[in-house]
């Protein structure tokens, strides 16, 4: 296989940017994540793929829960607080102020949206796991201008030498 070819193929898929937080008894963990989709209306399903070492994941596997904050168009700064790494406590994440959604997962304040989710699935290939969850709770804050889906951050937002995938 071409490597070139195959990494300038996978970055034409566009990939909105979330911030995916979760809470079990080991504490709160969160991290930017792009590979995200809705996989069913009934029940709502959605699919998110996490890196199996990360932290994340782990506390994820532990609570069997987890949110997606959406980010919206204005918010790049919040997504690069969470690509690395980040300290919590009771109040905040990353920096960032949260509340305690119905799930124990973390809810951003500063979003404009977010789902709750219990684990249904899990599928581990490669060094990624996906992770299906059922909706079981969902909040709007702001409402978006126009299409929906031209409300969230793109990766590309987040400027030309900026890429994921390949």
């Amino acid at each position: 296989m071409d490597e070139k070819a195959k990494k300038t193929a996978l970055r034409m898929i566009p990939y909105g940017l979330y911030v995916l937080t979760s809470r079990s008894s080991e504490g709160a963990a969160a991290a930017t994540v792009n590979w995200v989709t809705q996989a069913s209306f009934e029940p709502p399903l959605v699919v998110v793929a996490v890196k199996t070492d990360s932290r994340i994941y782990g506390v994820l596997r532990s609570s069997g829960a987890f949110a997606l904050n959406f980010l919206g168009k204005d918010q790049g700064e919040i997504a690069y607080a969470f690509f690395k790494p980040v300290e919590s406590d009771e109040r905040q994440i990353g920096g960032h102020e949260y509340d305690a959604g119905t799930t124990g997962s973390p809810i951003l304040r500063a979003v404009p949206a977010f789902v709750e989710c219990r684990v249904t699935d899990v599928v581990e290939r490669g060094d990624h796991a996906v992770v299906v969850g059922e909706v079981v709770e969902a909040g709007v804050r702001r409402e978006p201008e126009g299409r929906p889906d031209e409300a969230v951050l793109w990766l590309k937002d987040l400027g030309p030498k900026i890429f994921y995938g390949g």
